[in-house]
């Protein structure tokens, strides 16, 4: 039993799951297209929407409105879009090469890690260039959540959920704080700080120039290894038991949640609960196939965190509050809600 014909026999979907991610798919493209006008055109700077279409069409450097458009605006929303669906969609593989529902980035001390590295490159390396911080940011990344695994795996009992959720917290308190506690020693509390709050609002065009290859490239391998994530899934003896190197599928599983997380890390911070809020409610929507999960995820984390930084510029005008804060209202009591219901697990 471990042909794709006997594989691609499970029904992961049905064609109620298709239609639901395919409608899913272009409204969200729709609110995508509408949030990044909305988020252009919003702003202290009055600007109308003839403004906004000319420096997007018809650029003229010497319009000072074309100008924040394109060098300020622009990119922000871009790289709103790019971060949300970067952590949704690491979320969503992380939930299902673990089984773990509680699982996502922030919550496992991935973007912890990856906040702690950039401060350690930010004293060692004064001057270290933008590709440089993004470098240190995916090995932080991986050392936060290889910190978390291997603190889970020597507990009684083996690897739970909650215990994960617990170990994940813990790790990602300590990095916060060895974060802060170097920011004060070497007097780079300003420069990290961007980091902590978490945010678009100092997005620059060269660092979605730089950021964008990499998402791009770590949504494609999540589309390319969807179909395994779907029967990995189902458990390891399943998967197995179907024919899968899950050892192989695990490791560019993890490659990619370490790609996609550091390249959002290194652009916007620690932006918490994304990668825990969407992928659930993308699997509800759509069901349990990865192949329409991972597009549908990528699509709605865009969608919420260009809204939640359009929140953010209106919730304290003309003060902008930090779009982790916005996307922390809406996780916290999601994450406690799961929490409780995988409590069982301990």
């Amino acid at each position: 039993m471990n042909s794709k014909t006997d594989i691609d026999k499970i029904p992961l979907n049905t064609y109620k799951n298709r239609l639901v991610s395919l409608i899913l798919m272009i409204v969200g493209i729709g609110l995508l297209l509408i949030s990044v006008v909305a988020s252009i055109n919003f702003g202290a700077a009055d600007l109308s929407y003839r403004d906004v279409y000319n420096a997007l069409f018809h650029f003229d450097e010497d319009n000072p409105a074309h100008t924040i458009i394109r060098q300020l605006r622009f990119p922000r929303a871009v790289a709103a879009i790019c971060v949300g669906a970067a952590l949704a969609v690491s979320g969503a593989i992380m939930q299902g090469m673990t089984r773990n529902p509680l699982a996502s980035p922030s919550i496992m001390g991935v973007t912890a890690g990856s906040s702690f590295l950039i401060a350690i490159a930010l004293v060692v390396i004064p001057g270290v260039t933008y590709l440089g911080l993004m470098m240190f940011s995916f090995v932080g990344a991986g050392l936060g959540a290889a910190l978390v695994f291997g603190i889970t795996s020597f507990s009684r009992g083996g690897i739970t959920p909650v215990k994960l959720a617990l170990a994940g917290s813990a790790i990602t308190s300590l990095l916060s704080s060895l974060s802060t506690a170097v920011g004060i020693k070497f007097n780079i509390s300003k420069d990290i700080s961007y980091w902590f709050a978490g945010g678009v609002s100092s997005v620059q065009p060269q660092h979605v120039l730089f950021t964008l290859p990499f998402i791009l490239a770590g949504l494609l391998l999540a589309l390319a290894l969807s179909r395994s994530i779907s029967i990995l899934s189902l458990g390891e003896e399943v998967a197995k038991g179907l024919g899968q190197n899950t050892g192989i599928v695990k490791l560019m599983g993890t490659i990619v949640v370490l790609l996609l997380t550091g390249a959002a890390v290194s652009i916007a911070g620690m932006i918490g609960f994304i990668g825990l809020v969407i992928p659930h409610i993308t699997r509800f929507l759509v069901g349990n196939d990865y192949r329409l999960i991972i597009p549908c995820s990528a699509i709605l984390g865009g969608v919420l965190l260009i809204v939640a930084d359009i929140v953010g510029r209106m919730v304290n005008a003309p003060f902008e509050t930090p779009v982790g804060a916005i996307t922390a209202i809406i996780g916290v009591p999601f994450f406690l809600y799961l929490a409780r219901k995988e409590g069982r697990g301990l």
